[in-house]
């Protein structure tokens, strides 16, 4: 059974993993035994997360590209290829957040959250399925979306109709590439102590609401998503796909 989860041979790029949910889903794929690719915009950042991989002893690298421009993205594929790395997993997890009323929230600030959350996760997944598709040997992408697949809160639109356009992404991944023995799913975190969410965990009335709202009675860890992104980044889901697994403690199970 531990052989369908060891990663050892596989190579993931976790894109935003300098910090937060993403370096813990980098450090959890490094720990079963895959190279971590770290990504971040700023190459300090990133230097700063591969050494501390490192220092655990685990495989890692850097890619310092934004996720939101095409023509980064598309040179640091083109990197890879060029230093003979082979990407097999993708967790596309790079995701900004921006809370404003909608009657007051402005096109460039939406576009900003659309482009950042979701045309990224196409893009970074596009060139991923490229090179997956002609290796032969398939591969796994995870994207990372949200209780707000599937359920709105007031004053964050532009992220809520991102992360329900994650959920149909994800479904036309697999319905397109799952012949090419790709699998892409999703992963739908709940209310996570990270720092984005920052104002919402020092908001006494918010927290409160978490709690009380949440069968589990508190907020989640970032490290508590890694065994999902092992599970679905490893043989133990080759037959999973198109679907996402909400790791919320059980938020969306109630009313």
């Amino acid at each position: 059974m531990a052989s369908l989860f060891d990663l050892s041979g596989h190579t993931a790029l976790i894109t935003g993993s300098v910090r937060g949910i993403g370096f813990s889903l980098a450090a959890g794929l490094a720990e079963a035994g895959g190279t971590v690719i770290v990504n971040g915009r700023r190459q300090e950042s990133v230097d700063q997360a591969v050494a501390k991989l490192q220092g655990q002893g685990y495989k890692a690298r850097g890619a310092a590209f934004d996720v939101v421009d095409e023509s980064a993205v598309i040179a640091a594929f083109e990197s890879f290829d060029k230093d003979g790395v082979e990407v097999d997993i993708l967790i596309n997890n790079a995701g900004i957040q921006f809370r404003k009323p909608m009657v007051e929230l402005e096109l460039k600030d939406w576009q900003r959250v659309i482009d950042t959350n979701l045309n990224a996760a196409f893009v970074v997944g596009r060139e991923a399925a490229k090179r997956m598709i002609a290796r032969g040997r398939g591969g796994k992408i995870i994207n990372i979306a949200s209780l707000t697949s599937e359920a709105a809160r007031a004053t964050v639109a532009p992220y809520t109709a991102a992360k329900g356009g994650i959920k149909m992404l994800t479904r036309s991944m697999a319905a397109e590439w799952a012949r090419f023995n790709i699998q892409a799913n999703a992963i739908g975190p709940g209310y996570i102590l990270t720092e984005m969410n920052t104002a919402l965990i020092e908001n006494p009335e918010f927290d409160a609401w978490v709690k009380s709202s949440n069968p589990a009675g508190r907020w989640g860890k970032p490290e508590e998503l890694a065994g999902t992104a092992v599970y679905l980044a490893s043989e133990a889901s080759n037959y999973v796909n198109g679907q996402i697994i909400y790791v919320d403690g059980g938020w969306l199970s109630v009313l």
